[in-house]
């Protein structure tokens, strides 16, 4: 059976930009620990589990941190958003060990900031 799904693009949202050059100083790696996770989405895969009451299809994707010996419960988040069957945009991302949890009002600020650039 042959897989004709069309591409998914992949947009990034200011503060996915903003969080990935800070986190970036600090892990070395983290470009290389979060590429497959891309890769995934734009071949159409959903990994990771859906947050309950954003209102929206946003997902957290649990990744491993290579920089540290956490495996995934100390590694990073990456929220994402389903906006359409050929759109996914990336939210944010955060380490777990220095960002507990992300607010569904805070998805949904960076979410409307996107929309209006």
């Amino acid at each position: 059976m042959q897989n004709d799904s069309p591409f998914i693009q992949v947009e990034v949202t200011a503060k996915f930009q903003r969080n990935l050059r800070i986190l970036a100083k600090k892990y070395r790696g983290i470009r290389t620990d979060i590429q497959p996770t891309i890769e995934q989405l734009q071949s159409g895969e959903l990994p990771g589990d859906q947050i309950p009451g954003v209102g929206y299809a946003i997902f957290k994707v649990r990744i491993k941190n290579r920089n540290i010996q956490k495996g995934k419960s100390g590694g990073y988040r990456l929220i994402y958003y389903v906006k359409t069957n050929t759109n996914i945009i990336l939210v944010t991302i955060y380490s777990k060990s220095e960002q507990e949890d992300i607010a569904a009002e805070e998805i949904q600020q960076i979410l409307a900031e996107f929309e209006q650039e």
